[in-house]
């Protein structure tokens, strides 16, 4: 039972540490930007707020947000739609004019 669980959880810690090699070693440029953007929003937020703050709005946005999606998940999905067009319209149009940002094919 222990020996699974390990197994699992060893699985687990490597598969996100090949991820971060990945985001800091830059093998991927616009995860890396992602990734550098998110750390960097992240140190405001950490210097506006405490951690147990932080702890009590994760809770609350965890148990009051699939109420609120479910209330209005039609609205929600067509807006999320067409944020998620106009994203993958901006990417392609910088990918396209900065040299190197093309994906690599998985």
């Amino acid at each position: 039972m222990v020996h699974k669980y390990s197994d699992l959880a060893l699985a687990k810690i490597n598969k996100t540490i090949g991820e971060l090699r990945r985001l800091f070693l830059v093998e991927d440029l616009v995860d890396s930007i992602k990734f550098a953007v998110l750390m960097w929003i992240l140190t405001y937020v950490g210097s506006l707020f405490n951690g147990l703050t932080l702890i009590i709005l994760a809770l609350v946005g965890a148990f009051s947000c699939p109420i609120v999606y479910e209330k209005h998940q039609a609205q929600i999905d067509h807006y999320l739609a067409l944020v998620n067009n106009q994203v993958k319209d901006i990417v392609g149009k910088v990918q396209a004019k900065v040299p190197g940002m093309k994906r690599k094919a998985e």
